[in-house]
C-alpha cells in the first residue's frame, strides 16, 4: 500500500482529484468506483470545477457506487443516489445513463443485490474504486463481521456506523439502520483502490494499514490489493 501523508484537507481532495482525473484522462471511457459521505466532497467539488474550465471530460466516463441505504427512493434528500446527483452528476457532463448505484428501494433486496454485482461485473470492474473508512474500519457499509462478504449484500448498520451518519438527518431515527452495498470481493476486484481519510481517521488508518488483516477491521484486506493508495489529511 502507498501512504501518502498530506497537511490538509484541501490538500487530500486536491491530490485524490489528480489521481482521478488522471484515470479519466487515460481511458476516457474508465469505470469508475464512487463514494459518498463527507470525505469525497472536496474531491468531487475539485472534479467539477476541473470539467467546468474544460479540463476534464466525463462524457464517456461510467460510474458505479458502493451503497445505498435501504428503504430510500432515489429521490430522497438523504439517498446516495441524490448526493452523487447534487455533488458531482449534475454538475460535470456524464451521461446518468451511465452511472449506476443499488436501488435502496428495490422491493426484494435479495434479488438486487445479485442484479448489481452482475452488473459491476457486465461493466468489467471499477478500473479506481475511490473508498472512505469508517471509524470502526468498515469500507462500502461492510461492517466489522467474522469474515469478509464476497459479493453484494444486504447489511445490518453498527450502531456507531448509525450515530456517524445521524449528523446529516433531523433525529438518530430517522438514520436508516440497512444498507445495501459492495461486499468486499467486489471492491478488491478494482484495479487500482484509493482511500481517503481526514485526520479523525488516522487511529483507524493506521490498525487498517498496519495490523493484522483481519475483517474485525474490514480495510485491512486493502493490504493485499496490488494497487491501493492512501491519502491521509494531517488537519
Amino acid at each position: 500500500m502507498r501512504i501518502i501523508h498530506v497537511d490538509s484537507y484541501d490538500q487530500l481532495s486536491a491530490l485524490a482529484a489528480d489521481i482521478i482525473a488522471a484515470q479519466v484522462i487515460l481511458k476516457p471511457d474508465c469505470l469508475l468506483g464512487l463514494a459518498t459521505g463527507s470525505s469525497p466532497l472536496g474531491t468531487y467539488a475539485n472534479l467539477v470545477e476541473r470539467c467546468s474550465q474544460g479540463r476534464l471530460d466525463f462524457s464517456q466516463v461510467r460510474t458505479v457506487n458502493l451503497d445505498e441505504y435501504c428503504g430510500l427512493t432515489a429521490d430522497n434528500d438523504q439517498s446516495y443516489r441524490y448526493f452523487m446527483d447534487t455533488n458531482l452528476f449534475n454538475k460535470v457532463n456524464i451521461d446518468k445513463a451511465n452511472t449506476h448505484l443499488p436501488d435502496g428501494s428495490a422491493p426484494d433486496m435479495q434479488a438486487e443485490c445479485v442484479r448489481y454485482e452482475a452488473l459491476v461485473e457486465s461493466l468489467g470492474w471499477p478500473d479506481l474504486q475511490l473508498l472512505g473508512i469508517g471509524h470502526n474500519g468498515h469500507i462500502g457499509f461492510n461492517e466489522p463481521a467474522p469474515d469478509f462478504p464476497a459479493q453484494v449484500h444486504t447489511v445490518q448498520l453498527a450502531e456507531s456506523t448509525i450515530k456517524a451518519n445521524s449528523r446529516l438527518f433531523e433525529k438518530i431515527e430517522d438514520v436508516p439502520t440497512m444498507a445495501v452495498t459492495m461486499g468486499i470481493g467486489t471492491i478488491m476486484k478494482a484495479r487500482k483502490v484509493l482511500l481517503i481519510a481526514g485526520a479523525d481517521k488516522a487511529e483507524i488508518v493506521e490498525k487498517a494499514c498496519r495490523g493484522p488483516v483481519t475483517p474485525e477491521v474490514p480495510a485491512s484486506i486493502l493490504q493485499l490489493h496490488p494497487d491501493a493508495t492512501v491519502i491521509l489529511s494531517g488537519k
